[in-house]
């Protein structure tokens, strides 16, 4: 059975054909991870998970997402996390490629919800565009050990880091793009029982499909 551990089901690219696409992923015999990104995702996202029964969910507030977060978040998540199908807290992290939201709300917003994934003895999902370094730090210091760098892009070196801390790594379709050197690198000196499946749907489309928009059954 293939499971795709990161995929955003909630996304707008869905609206239009969204149940023939979760009736594909159930005729495939798959199960599939559909992440939040802010609130309103989340909650789509755990509508899902208790919709179909292949389906489970991640809560959280993804790094674009963390400069309009609410002032009250921590605690939707948390009751969100109640839910038996939530399996972790996610997407969140730190982009410092787009900086969409501050780098100091970023960070605030990430540790945040890393205590929280902590107290509710949860894993979490991470999100790292170009903020290696702060990423490490700020997960070191909240004292989690359980998670999954997603679409990791980091160095073999930095990954043994990770694996200290009982993470596991997802590499998506872009390791399928000529230009892929880094995840290429990871992806052959990772150990394989650290390497889990991802789409990162409806984004990086593998070959030979780049062009369309991608989904889980790819």
């Amino acid at each position: 059975m293939f499971v795709d551990v990161h995929a955003h089901l909630d996304d707008k690219a869905f609206d239009g054909d969204r149940e023939q696409v979760l009736e594909n992923i159930r005729a495939a015999g798959m199960l599939v991870v559909t992440a939040g990104s802010d609130v309103e995702t989340s909650r789509f996202s755990v509508e899902l998970a208790r919709k179909y029964d292949f389906v489970y969910a991640c809560v959280g507030v993804h790094p674009h997402e963390a400069g309009k977060a609410p002032k009250d978040y921590l605690e939707e998540l948390k009751e969100l996390a109640k839910d038996p199908k939530v399996l972790a807290i996610g997407e969140i992290g730190l982009d410092y490629y787009y900086e969409f939201s501050e780098r100091r709300i970023q960070q605030k917003v990430f540790l945040e919800q890393l205590e929280l994934a902590e107290s509710l003895n949860l894993p979490v999902i991470i999100h790292d565009r170009e903020a290696h370094q702060d990423t490490l730090d700020i997960i070191k210091k909240s004292g989690i050990s359980r998670g999954l760098m997603h679409c990791y892009s980091g160095s073999v070196e930095l990954a043994q880091e990770y694996i200290k801390l009982g993470f596991y790594f997802s590499l998506g379709g872009a390791i399928t793009f000529k230009n892929a050197k880094k995840p290429k690198e990871s992806a052959a000196r990772l150990p394989l029982e650290r390497i889990l499946l991802e789409t990162d749907c409806p984004y990086l489309t593998p070959e030979p499909f780049r062009g369309r928009r991608n989904d889980p059954t790819n």
